[in-house]
């Protein structure tokens, strides 16, 4: 067993607190976290001439996509609580009780934007910068969830900044008393330090053209590898590794290969920083030169 410093360590809120009400804190949390990321993205968006409200209805459609894709794919990653032995497949639509997979919500989020800004005529590169900030932001803010449910913690350990959990939410075989790594806590300074430095540099060395976008992937899944490993909540092994460690290198290796393949597209044709489309802005050209 192992027990840390009760003198410090990170006590873990009452289960009452847990839901306010008919109202989940962990929904709380994840509903604060996307008016945080939206309020952001609109004033980067804008100040980079895009144009107003897009970031609002962009959300709508990548915050009702994500939701889903967060679920599907934690449901399909970790199936045990649902298909298992003793599962209930019921479970899978009660979002509020947590279990939303971040890579899902990131693949169908991106895409319901992607095509909603196609349709309006902008680039998703351009948005893409404006909102990564606010969306690891979002991400840390969400992890308060975690924080309130008692769950997704590390490993046991004894460090003076352990995480104390209430004796009925400790997972056999530990023992009650016993402490653990606080991975909210990781993932929200984390992501938190990952907002200001994408900051920094697309200040510093002037990112643009979806440079932003990407830097958000490759900071993410970094800090998601370590964090990811110290977990000991159900999940699937490969290769003695858990499958959303196996994800983030993946992800983290593309995504170093989309930042040069893009960079290199950008100095033979900065017009992909544009926010809109190279055929809109020909079609508005055309447009006044024929009137």
């Amino acid at each position: 067993m192992v027990v840390g410093n009760l003198l410090t360590a990170i006590p873990s809120p009452p289960q009452q607190w847990a839901q306010i009400g008919p109202i989940h804190t962990y929904a709380i949390m994840i509903l604060l976290g996307i008016l945080v990321a939206w309020y952001l993205g609109e004033v980067r968006y804008t100040a980079k001439s895009g144009p107003e409200d897009t970031t609002a209805d962009a959300a709508l459609w990548g915050v009702l996509a994500g939701i889903i894709g967060a679920r599907v794919y934690h449901v399909i990653t970790t199936p045990g609580p649902y298909f298992g032995a003793n599962g209930d497949w019921t479970k899978i639509f009660r979002i509020w009780e947590g279990g939303l997979g971040i890579w899902g919500a990131i693949a169908f989020g991106a895409v319901a934007v992607y095509l909603y800004l196609h349709k309006q005529g902008l680039r998703f590169a351009a948005f893409a910068d404006a909102v990564a900030p606010g969306i690891l932001i979002a991400q840390a803010i969400g992890r308060l969830g975690n924080w309130f449910n008692q769950e997704l913690f590390g490993r046991p350990t004894d460090l003076p900044w352990a995480l104390r959990i209430d004796p009925e939410n400790i997972p056999a075989p530990y023992d009650p008393g016993t402490t653990f790594h606080p991975t909210f806590l990781y993932e929200m300074l984390w992501c938190l330090a990952g907002a200001a430095l994408l900051i920094y540099l697309e200040r510093k060395f002037r990112l643009r053209g979806g440079q932003v976008g990407i830097g958000y992937v490759l900071v993410y899944t970094a800090g998601r590898v370590w964090i990811e490993s110290l977990r000991i909540d159900e999940a699937q092994i490969i290769l003695g590794l858990r499958l959303n460690v196996w994800v983030s290198i993946l992800v983290f290796a593309l995504a170093a290969v989309a930042f040069i393949v893009q960079t290199r597209r950008l100095r033979a044709h900065p017009q992909l920083a544009d926010i809109r489309l190279e055929n809109q802005g020909n079609s508005a050209e055309t447009a006044t030169s024929h009137s």
